[in-house]
């Protein structure tokens, strides 16, 4: 995580030229706290722009010229250095969803003020959701409960697979909810590199993407339960209030504006 002192470095896309000139007007006037390093009216050249600058912050519209922006993903993702924040006039739930499930951080309609968007900006760098309450709810139901249920005895053989130390930082990872790398990493006593290091083996070893799968992957299979003297379970619920708090309360910010 950069410092807080740095600029947020960010890349907006949208295909309307007009809106794209506000967006750009909007975030220079932040100049002492935010850097536009580039735009995008493209798949094509969000990839290629993306690439080169390596935002913190990619403003992303779902709806690029007909081709749907998910799809770019993958690629906008791979640097694990850049967010994306979906800026959107699109309304199909369906797709919306889709899209947080894909690796976008928040949400913003476009009929968001200028204050929602630079305060989505700023809490998506800090490594925060802007997500409202009803599309996470959604969200998490799709996670949790998928079409097609994993076998448990395939899902034994993935965790088997984790090291104690791998155990450890899950376990961590749900006690401490949405703070940051760093912290996390010294409440573990390691580096940010050799944390970032673990992540890696256990998103592969489990099959999730991001610390948010994790978590919910960690809270279904009870990964992260306790085991107190005699064998007995830490019994403490896991509901929605406590699940708010430790993905990071306000980062859970509700959308005001619908």
């Amino acid at each position: 995580m950069k410092p807080l002192e740095q600029k947020i470095r960010v890349m907006l896309a949208d295909d309307h030229p007009t809106i794209l000139w506000g967006l750009s007007r909007l975030i220079e006037a932040e100049r002492t706290r935010m850097e536009l390093v580039c735009t995008a009216g493209s798949c094509e050249e969000v990839v290629t722009n993306a690439a080169r600058t390596i935002p913190d912050v990619i403003l992303l519209d779902l709806d690029l010229g007909g081709t749907c922006s998910i799809d770019i993903f993958p690629s906008l993702l791979a640097n694990s250095a850049s967010r994306i924040l979906i800026f959107t006039g699109m309304r199909d739930q369906a797709t919306l969803d889709q899209a947080i499930l894909s690796g976008a951080r928040g949400m913003l309609h476009k009929d968001a003020s200028a204050e929602q968007v630079l305060k989505a900006i700023e809490k998506i760098h800090l490594g925060e959701l802007w997500v409202d309450h009803e599309t996470l709810g959604r969200v998490f139901g799709k996670m949790t409960n998928p079409a097609r249920s994993t076998s448990l005895d395939a899902e034994a053989q993935k965790q088997a697979t984790l090291t104690a130390r791998e155990r450890k930082i899950i376990h961590t990872l749900v006690e401490e909810g949405g703070t940051l790398n760093k912290t996390l990493a010294q409440r573990l006593f390691i580096s940010e590199h050799t944390l970032r290091n673990h992540l890696t083996s256990i998103y592969q070893k489990l099959g999730v993407a991001n610390r948010l799968e994790l978590y919910v992957y960690a809270i279904k299979h009870r990964l992260a339960q306790l085991h107190a003297p005699g064998g007995a379970h830490d019994a403490r619920p896991y509901g929605w209030a406590h699940m708010h708090e430790a993905l990071g309360g306000s980062a859970l910010e509700h959308n005001q504006s619908h």
